[in-house]
């Protein structure tokens, strides 16, 4: 049986059914699944497990890379570097998320809406919404993070938000040497610039990208844009190995 749409866009769906009708997330999720043909979310997320987006592109990355995910609010972004995260772990690497706009709670919330309890992954997993995010800070958090440790960054543009932080120009470069170097794979979130027009383009891409400061894009080996259910991925042609 096809789903409608990626899992993750599913999921969404519920959200967003379970906030106008006051129902519980869990119910809201066996309601979308229902409309997809199965008895509850946990079978549809079986059906679904070999063959989501996330583990696609999971099995693209390397040791080293550096994957840019973006898409416009509400499109899935945090989903997906979540999954990604899960594909790392259920490879028995680590999978860790620096965030400065989510709480401990919203992440757990979101695990489960795609079906995970973190607590299945013992100490694989690791948060940190620390107000001192930027490269300096994660490069020593990191200092012995094993090869194959996926990180998911949420959320690019917020990196250099302080004015006593170096600029992206000097961050970024910084954190894919450190990647290079030690064998991880860094995941940015990225926003899409509001000018972003759907209707003229079905999928954003690297010039959607919104830049407040300047950046260069080549340093991501891969890039994911996400709208309305649908997946661009691509290994960055203009990437610099």
């Amino acid at each position: 049986m096809r789903l409608s749409a990626p899992v993750y866009y599913l999921k969404r769906q519920a959200r967003l059914l379970s906030r106008k009708e006051g129902v519980p997330l869990h119910e809201a999720l066996d309601r979308v699944a229902a409309k997809e043909g199965f008895a509850g979310w946990s079978l549809l997320l079986t059906k679904a497990s070999a063959t989501t987006p996330a583990g696609k592109l999971f099995a693209r990355l390397m040791p080293g890379d550096l994957v840019l995910v973006g898409a416009r609010p509400g499109q899935g972004k945090t989903l997906m570097s979540l999954e990604l995260a899960v594909e790392a772990m259920k490879s028995g690497n680590r999978g860790v998320f620096f965030t400065l706009e989510y709480t401990q709670a919203d992440v757990l919330d979101r695990f489960r809406a795609i079906g995970v309890e973190p607590a299945h992954f013992n100490d694989l997993f690791e948060f940190d919404n620390s107000d001192a995010i930027c490269a300096d800070y994660i490069v020593g958090k990191l200092g012995s993070a094993p090869r194959g440790t996926l990180v998911v960054i949420d959320y690019l543009q917020l990196l250099d938000q302080k004015r006593e932080n170096p600029a992206l120009t000097v961050q970024v470069p910084m954190l894919r040497s450190f990647a290079r170097d030690r064998g991880l794979v860094f995941v940015f979130i990225s926003q899409i610039d509001r000018s972003y027009d759907p209707s003229k383009k079905p999928l954003p891409d690297v010039g959607d990208v919104r830049l407040p400061n300047p950046l260069d894009l080549a340093l991501f080996d891969k890039t994911c844009f996400l709208n309305r259910g649908e997946i661009l991925f691509e290994a960055a042609p203009f990437s610099r190995r």
